[in-house]
This record gives C-alpha cells, structure tokens and sequence, in this order.
C-alpha cells in the first residue's frame, strides 16, 4: 500500500509499506481522507519531540471498514464509512498510546490502517464522508468546553482562532453560549470566526482584558493558544469567580498572574483530548451541520501533494484552517 511516510524532520515522502492485517478484536480501515493537525505538523519539523522519522502519522480521519479480525462484535460491519477514536488503550507494558503518535503504530496517513473495534465510530446514514474526518478536532474542542463549564447564555471568550479555537468556538454554541469572544491576531482567522458568529478582537489593536471590562467580563475563557500571555488574557478577562479552560499547548512552560487566580478566585482547568462519550456525541452531533463544517476545510491535497502542503503549515500559513489529505481520488 502506498504511505506518507516521515522521511526526515521537513520531509514527508510517499513509500510503499506492506498493508496490514486485522488481528483479534480489529478492523481493517481503508482510508478515504485525514486531516494535518498541528501536531502533526509539529512532528513534520520536529518541534514537539513527539513523532519520529519513519513513522506514518495520522488520526482525524475517515475511512470504510475493509475488513475484521477475529473477536469483532459487529459494531463496524464491513461497508461502513467510520471516523476512530485515535486513543487506544494502554499496550502490555503500559502508557498512553494514540493513533498517530506512537511510531510502531502506522496510522492514518496510508490507504489502510487497522484499529480496535472498540475506538470505530460508524458515521450517522447522509452524513458527508469527509466531515468524518473533522469529527476528532471537533471533540477537542467540545470538551474544552464542558471543562469550562459553558452553559446556556454565558458569555465566552475563546483565545485564538486556529482550527481548535473554531472548535471551541463552535463548542460554545452547540452548549447554548450566549455572546461568544474571539481574540485572534491573523486577520484571515478574524473572518472565519466572525463567520461562525463570534465578536472578534484583534489583540494587536486593541486589549483584549480591557474590551472585556469595557463591554462585560466573561464567565468563562478557553484558551487555545496556550502562551504566557494568552493565560494572562485569559485569567484578567474572565469576571470573579470565572473559569479558564486551557487547551492550547504552544508553550510548555508559562508564566501565571497567580492574583488573578486567587484574589478574584477563579479557577484554570485543563483540557487535552475527550471521552468517549463526547466523541461519539459529537460525531452524531457533526451529522446534522454540513453547512458549518463545510466552513472549517480549506484545503484537499494528494499524497503526492501532501508534503507542499506540510511544508506550507510548518512555514506558518496562518490563515489555513484544516488542510485534508486524501488517500484516494479527491471528490470533484
């Protein structure tokens, strides 16, 4: 089978690389469309320290089951068009492990990969195949949201625009927020998410924390950045007793207003992946908006058009939101 392989840190490269087989309790995938997450363009440079070269990464994505191994329930026949939960559970040795990153498991940037039955989300009957495989960021920012607390009529604040900002600003709503914030420099980014309904701030023009004061302190900031000074955005906007939520992870290491936590007592909760639950909710939940998610895909490259576009994120193409990579022939 043909696979994006990481050939180097700045190259990725199509090989051939033999197909895999279903074992017990997996099946057999085979991939129509996944989309480059920043960590995978992160992993491209080798800037997180998380991928490895040789490795095929890969996990927002969408393909049809091909195929089951022995000890399958039947949940994904054969025939379904499926999104994967990109979590897996611990291996014989233990520890986390995830579709995409781990580098002995080849993953989602190949025409076939397998997957446990288990972590196989059957997409709802009508829904737009590649909208499948938006799901996963989608689920990021969804429980963002719920780590925040977002209720019905709150006002929230989300810092940056990226495709998990827009996820979480689309989080917001599908939890019933009221007025929505977005700080975001890049005016590109501005404008998509003023598309989805946000009020958009441009933090190069204006102080986010004294827009906030000036037009109503929010109850709740996820931050999708994750800089020293988006936290503190973050943390002097939100009113006393209000929630952050962090999800961004641009920085490792990041400096605190620790008055702004205690003094006004607020909290910061973070956030990483989802449960579950949410994910599987928010693939039945993503069946019902094509008009909305057809907004978040900016681009459809090939295999052999994949590292160009590598190449270009990595470059910071700021104003690109979800660039999918299609295994087989991109629709017309």
């Amino acid at each position: 089978m043909r696979a994006l392989v990481l050939q180097d840190f700045g190259r990725i490269g199509v090989e051939e690389r033999p197909q895999p087989t279903a074992g017990e309790g997996e099946v057999l995938i085979r991939t129509i469309a996944t989309g480059i997450c920043g960590s995978d363009v992160h992993g491209y440079t080798g800037q997180n320290g998380r991928r490895h070269v040789g490795q095929v990464m890969g996990h927002e994505t969408v393909g049809v089951v091909v195929g089951q191994g022995p000890g399958t329930d039947g949940t994904a026949a054969v025939g379904s068009v499926v999104t994967v939960n990109p979590q897996l559970r611990p291996g014989p040795g233990g520890g986390a492990r995830v579709l995409g990153v781990n580098p002995e498991i080849s993953s989602a940037f190949a025409e076939y990969f397998v997957m446990p039955a288990e972590n196989v989300v059957p997409l709802p009957v009508g829904m737009r195949v590649e909208h499948g495989a938006l799901v996963e960021p989608l689920a990021v920012g969804y429980h963002a949201a719920i780590r925040g607390e977002v209720a019905p009529g709150q006002r929230v604040l989300v810092l940056g625009a990226g495709p998990i900002g827009l996820a979480c600003v689309i989080a917001a709503r599908r939890l019933g927020a009221g007025d929505i914030l977005v700080s975001e420099p890049v005016p590109e980014r501005r404008r998509r998410a003023a598309r989805l309904g946000a009020v958009v701030i441009d933090p190069f023009q204006e102080d986010v924390a004294a827009f906030c004061a000036r037009t109503g302190a929010v109850d709740v900031a996820i931050d999708a950045v994750g800089r020293s000074e988006t936290i503190d955005a973050a943390l002097t906007s939100v009113r006393a007793g209000g929630r952050v939520s962090l999800v961004g992870m641009a920085s490792p290491i990041v400096e605190i207003p620790a008055y702004s936590i205690s003094v006004s007592e607020r909290r910061v909760v973070g956030s990483f992946c989802y449960t579950p639950e949410e994910f599987r909710e928010t693939a039945a939940w993503a069946s019902g908006e094509p008009a909305l998610l057809d907004q978040l895909i900016d681009g459809r490259v090939t295999f052999d058009e994949a590292d160009a576009a590598f190449s270009a994120l990595a470059q910071d193409d700021a104003s690109a939101s979800k660039v999918l990579v299609y295994a087989e022939a991109i629709p017309a």
